[in-house]
């Protein structure tokens, strides 16, 4: 409550008594106050999250609309973590370049992906899911009001150091690297491991870490011999990604990987740029 009243330049208790008569006002209750400190109840929790949505929505039409760059073009993605989604972010740019613009790229967790392209803060998001959250992620995907367009169906590879010494093998078992750490991007924040961009999410590692940094997890990879688990699609023109070598697991889990929008949404002329660069990387026939 002390840093929330700072960050808002108002007293401490002229927050705590705007709290209270918004409560009372809702005629809920938002904070179970104890002499510990203040914990949020469960229909708290619920408004909570209506809140950042309208909040959320509300910064897009400030930026729209009201911003002294609001005479900008504008476009926003948001990503798992896939290369070929930043690759026809710049494609698009380069093709378009128009003379002023306000673009924008997220790499993000799962959840924020779906989120952000619901609530429109982005026209188009790249996601995955595999046969272990597949019934999941559809379900959110029909909750939310989204469109998926499958791209590509990519199985399950292990990225490890070049100088590893599994690095020259032509496959390999999660069984065989059970003494190695697994560095996999971290999707705890909503507690829900099922939301992973990952194969295998069900799978019981020995030795876990979690990383929300790609350069992180590169250089945990280097230096305490571990590997990740993903596509296979290493490109040598990722910097972040040399020196690693992709070797196919043999436990199977296919990643199947696409783009959504929402359902209804008039696209701009960028968001179609795009998904024609997406297109282009496009090897399902659906």
């Amino acid at each position: 409550m002390r840093d929330a009243s700072t960050r808002l330049y108002i007293s401490q208790p002229a927050l705590s008594a705007s709290i209270r008569e918004l409560e009372e006002e809702l005629g809920i209750l938002i904070f179970d106050r104890t002499n510990k400190g203040i914990t949020l109840t469960d229909e708290g929790r619920e408004f909570i999250s209506y809140a950042k949505k309208v909040a959320s929505q509300y910064e897009i039409l400030e930026d729209r609309y009201f911003s002294k760059e609001s005479d900008k073009e504008r476009f926003s993605v948001t990503t798992q973590h896939y290369n070929f989604a930043i690759k026809a972010f710049t494609e698009m740019i380069k093709k378009s370049d128009p003379s002023k613009y306000h673009f924008s790229i997220h790499e993000t967790k799962t959840k924020h992906v779906l989120e952000d392209v619901a609530n429109l803060k982005s026209e188009v998001g790249i996601i995955s899911f595999s046969g272990t959250n597949e019934n999941l992620i559809k379900k959110l995907f029909k909750d939310y009001q989204l469109e998926f367009v499958p791209l590509m169906k990519r199985e399950a590879y292990v990225y490890l150091w070049q100088g590893h010494e599994f690095a020259d093998r032509e496959n390999l078992s999660l069984e065989e690297l059970k003494d190695y750490p697994c560095v996999s991007f971290d999707q705890t924040d909503e507690g829900k491991y099922y939301l992973t961009e990952e194969a295998l999410s069900d799978y019981e590692f020995k030795k876990m870490i979690k990383s929300d940094d790609r350069a992180t997890t590169m250089e945990l990879i280097a230096q305490l011999g571990g590997y990740s688990i993903g596509s296979g699609m290493l490109s040598l023109e990722d910097a972040v990604l040399q020196g690693l070598v992709s070797i196919k697991l043999q436990e199977e889990d296919p990643l199947m990987i696409g783009y959504i929008t929402r359902k209804g949404s008039n696209m701009s002329c960028y968001g179609k740029m795009y998904i024609d660069e997406l297109q282009k990387y496009k090897e399902l026939q659906i």
